[in-house]
């Protein structure tokens, strides 16, 4: 009998695993993508900017993993023969905003954590002598701890403030203090687990690193991340709804799953045999019945894109982050026509976009849009130390409750849940396995294939 499968969520883990489920599944398999919005691809998205493409969200992904082969994103952007089209950033540094002044991001660390504390450059000062050998290793196996917990006991508080936290915040929009060791930097924990100082276990999580020199560390579509969007939807040959989010998910007597979405005035209704969940925490809790998965925080950021007149100039930079404790709203900006070669060949304005807000600011970005305008355009020439000319086009992008916040013991919690799940359910996204475009497709491409594993057994 032919099978029929929901995934619900279509942003990239859930395009992932459509894309997965269509090859594996039989010619005659039914996919059905739900997506509440109005239109798939979530925080990836293309918009225009004074004549050029311009990333709404994210604007890249990792080029490989730290095994040396190449990530999954990138894995499957050639499967959606997307591989042509893929671009690097040019080889420009990026620096950290520190007392006024743009300073080079030391070299030689790991999402900020060094392992040489000689090779910091005056950028923060590391506290002597508390990186000794006790006799144990830093972490019990298994055991998690906040970043910043770790990295302040051993190095103190100028490199979690200066180096760790800009870096961290400009993937997660979080603070070191509250996030997740094992979540956002694993391979670090794992090496913590048998190395008695920070500097060793940041060595040997370096030295376990597979990446292959000179190879780039990001990609981009070069037509825009919407058109892997596009891809990801056609590969997948899926029935999409669109606008209308599933409101119930339930088990029935014959042991398939009943969907209820759309309005509650006139809901529609249909039955599948086995559902990939691919949303953010909240719906996905109300989805499940189980109100702790819903406790995951998210932070809310805002993006402002300014096309500058053509001409205009900016640091030789491809871009700086911002420590919190600058107390800017800005929290990192991206020189975009700088950056991206195949841009900066194209005639056009001069392109910044700057990212504004991270967790426990959201009152901050209660501003309407030209003001949160002002502000960037504002904090933008104070931080580089030019005022800026007046922009000949701009927007604004809010992604309210847009970047979860793992929390210590995140790993094991997701392990938990995903353990009583009933079978012919799988959970997929960022709420679980980790923000990043890879993340989020290997994340869909599991529980495609951890649902094919139920429909071939039944």
């Amino acid at each position: 009998m032919r099978k029929r499968i929901a995934v619900i969520g279509g942003g990239i883990a859930g395009l992932a695993a459509a894309v997965r489920l269509r090859d594996l599944t039989p010619s005659g398999t039914e996919i059905v993508v739900f997506e509440g919005s109005p239109a798939l691809g979530g925080k990836l998205h293309t918009g225009e900017l004074g004549g050029r493409r311009v990333e709404r969200g994210a604007e890249s992904f990792l080029a490989s993993g730290s095994d040396g082969a190449e990530s999954a994103a990138v894995a499957f952007a050639r499967r959606l023969g997307l591989g042509e089209a893929l671009v690097h950033p040019a080889a420009r540094p990026a620096a950290l905003a520190i007392g006024g002044r743009l300073t080079p991001i030391p070299g030689g660390t790991l999402v900020g954590v060094p392992g040489d504390l000689s090779a910091l450059d005056g950028v923060a000062l590391p506290a002597s002598g508390a990186d000794v050998d006790r006799g144990r290793p830093l972490l019990a196996p298994g055991a998690d701890v906040a970043v910043g917990e770790l990295v302040r006991e051993r190095y103190g508080d100028e490199v979690v403030d200066r180096l760790v936290d800009p870096m961290l915040g400009g993937v997660y929009a979080g603070r070191a203090d509250r996030l997740s060791l094992r979540v956002t930097m694993p391979q670090l924990a794992a090496t913590a687990e048998t190395e008695h100082t920070l500097a060793g276990a940041v060595r040997a999580a370096q030295a376990r690193s597979r990446r292959v020199p000179g190879r780039p560390v990001f990609a981009a579509v070069g037509d825009g991340m919407s058109r892997l969007v596009d891809a990801a939807a056609s590969a997948a040959g899926a029935r999409v709804v669109l606008g209308l989010p599933v409101r119930e998910l339930s088990r029935t007597p014959a042991g398939r799953w009943k969907l209820i979405f759309g309005s509650a005035p006139s809901p529609g209704v249909d039955e599948v045999d086995a559902v990939v969940l691919a949303v953010p925490a909240s719906p996905a809790a109300r989805l499940l019945g189980d109100p702790a998965v819903g406790e995951l925080a998210y932070a809310s950021v805002a993006l402002a894109a300014m096309a500058l007149p053509a001409g205009a100039t900016l640091p030789d930079l491809s871009g700086f982050l911002v420590p919190p404790g600058e107390g800017t709203l800005v929290k990192a900006a991206t020189f975009f026509t700088t950056k991206w070669p195949h841009l900066a060949r194209e005639p056009g304005p001069v392109v910044v976009r700057v990212s504004l807000g991270r967790a426990g600011e959201e009152d901050r970005l209660q501003l309407d849009d030209a003001s949160l305008l002002a502000v960037a355009r504002r904090e933008l020439g104070e931080l580089i130390g030019a005022e800026l000319p007046a922009p000949v086009d701009s927007w604004v992008q809010r992604w309210g409750g847009g970047l979860p916040q793992y929390a210590p013991g995140h790993a094991d919690r997701v392990a938990r849940l995903r353990a009583g799940l009933p079978e012919g359910l799988a959970l997929a996204g960022a709420a679980f396995d980790g923000v990043g475009i890879p993340a989020c497709v290997a994340s869909g491409e599991r529980a495609a294939d951890d649902v094919y594993r139920f429909l071939e057994g039944n």
